[in-house]
């Protein structure tokens, strides 16, 4: 009979559960619908991708870019007023959802930055702090790191694309005070996580869809979840950590 693996300890206790798109497997992705029955459920984090518009509001989206008949436009292209229903400002989702969770933000283009960092400072109660700003490239990071002392910084990328191999990449995060790497879940194992938390940054891993993989990620000790799941999540963290938070 193979032993139960120990839960290693995360940096982030508990560690943060995040609705990937809000909670998508229950609700349209990306919408306030689903970002609101996401807390409901539980979780302790939203996750989206962000776009500015036109007319330079911040929304939620995962492709950044609409259907206008056969042609498909970039919402940078396009004014707030002109997006479709659904998509909601950044804005609309702390009205509508408040301000009491952790907000994962993937910044795919580095136009976008100083609109989404505005209309989060705007919001106040100390939301920045609250707020990862994900991006893939390490070296928008990196530069924007004095400006943005008062958020949370987070390199995206895959183990594979770590030319110089982990340890050398987490101790560029750490000199660099990047927070967290955020890698796929098949990148992580426990001496991953050991590695990273070795240098205090933090690491977050995504994809996580079903309740076994859920299970190795919190016993590896990692510091968040992403999972389009969110009950399924949820139940995880109340039977592996017991009472959540919001770190």
């Amino acid at each position: 009979m193979t032993a139960m693996q120990q839960r290693l300890p995360s940096h982030l206790d508990p560690p943060l559960a995040f609705a990937h798109r809000g909670a998508r497997a229950h609700a349209p992705e990306n919408t306030l619908e689903a970002f609101s029955l996401a807390l409901r459920l539980g979780a302790t984090g939203l996750e989206s991708d962000v776009w500015v518009t036109s007319d330079g509001v911040p929304v939620l989206d995962h492709d950044g870019v609409v259907r206008r008949g056969l042609r498909r436009t970039p919402i940078a292209d396009v004014e707030r007023a002109r997006l479709p229903d659904h998509v909601p400002s950044l804005h609309e989702l702390f009205e509508e959802c408040g301000d009491s969770f952790h907000l994962s933000l993937d910044v795919r283009d580095p136009a976008t930055y100083p609109s989404v960092v505005e209309a989060v400072r705007a919001n106040g109660n100390d939301m920045a702090r609250r707020t990862w700003l994900c991006d893939p490239l390490l070296d928008p990071l990196v530069e924007r790191r004095d400006d943005l002392a008062d958020f949370r910084l987070v390199h995206s990328t895959r183990l594979q694309r770590l030319a110089d191999g982990p340890e050398r990449h987490a101790a560029r995060l750490a000199e660099a005070g990047i927070d967290a790497v955020n890698m796929h879940q098949t990148d992580w194992n426990g001496g991953q996580v050991v590695l990273f938390h070795r240098f205090d940054v933090l690491a977050f891993s995504w994809d996580l869809q079903f309740e076994h993989q859920l299970t190795e990620a919190v016993r590896m000790g990692v510091d968040a979840l992403y999972s389009d799941h969110t009950d399924t999540m949820m139940e995880v963290m109340s039977r592996e950590v017991g009472e959540s938070g919001t770190g």
